[in-house]
C-alpha cells in the first residue's frame, strides 16, 4: 500500500505526467522470451544486490511510462553499474537507476527508474519517451492510465517540448 500523496513538490523535483504503456514483457517474464523465462530483472537482481542495490521490496517487472511529448536528460544517477555480465545471450550491459515517486489514486509509491544504458543494450529497445519504473506492486494500475511522477532534477531532468 502506498502513502498518502504529498501535494507540495520541492523545486528540486521535476513533475511529469505520463501514460502507462504495454512493454516487451521481458523484465517480468510475461513476454515469453524463452531466454528469460523468469524475467530479466530476476536474473539481474543478484548482480545489483552485490553492488549494493536491493530490489527485494519491488515487483520484479517494470511499468512502462510514456512521458511524450517530453524527453529526459541523464544528469547523475543514484546508481550506475558498469559492465554487468548477467546473461549468456547478450554482451555485458551498463545500468542506470534514478529515484522516482509515482502518484496514483491519491497514493504515493517510491521506487526507481530502471534504465539499461542505450549504448550497451542490444535488444528490447525502448522509445526515447519511455521510462521504465520499478515499484512495489500497485493494485488496479493498467495500460492507458495517466499518472504523475516526480524525479530528482539533479539525477534525471525532464525536458518539456
Amino acid at each position: 500500500m502506498g502513502k498518502k500523496r504529498n501535494k507540495t513538490e520541492s523545486m528540486e523535483y521535476a513533475l511529469v505526467r505520463g501514460e502507462i504503456k504495454s512493454g516487451h514483457g521481458v523484465a517480468s517474464g510475461k513476454g515469453k522470451d524463452e531466454r528469460y523465462p523468469e524475467g530479466t530483472l530476476k536474473q539481474q537482481f543478484k548482480h545489483f544486490l552485490e553492488r549494493g542495490l536491493d530490489l527485494s521490496n519491488y515487483f520484479m517487472g517494470t511499468i512502462n511510462l510514456d512521458i511524450s511529448p517530453c524527453s529526459y536528460e541523464i544528469k547523475k544517477p543514484k546508481h550506475f553499474f558498469k559492465n554487468i555480465d548477467w546473461s549468456d545471450y547478450i554482451p555485458p550491459e551498463n545500468f542506470y537507476f534514478f529515484d522516482v515517486t509515482l502518484y496514483y489514486k491519491d497514493e504515493t509509491y517510491k521506487g526507481l527508474v530502471y534504465m539499461p544504458d542505450p549504448e550497451t543494450k542490444e535488444d528490447h529497445i525502448q522509445k526515447p519517451t519511455i521510462l521504465e519504473l520499478i515499484l512495489p506492486k500497485i493494485k488496479d494500475l493498467d495500460y492507458g492510465v495517466m499518472v504523475d511522477i516526480a524525479l530528482k532534477k539533479d539525477q534525471l531532468d525532464i525536458i518539456a517540448k
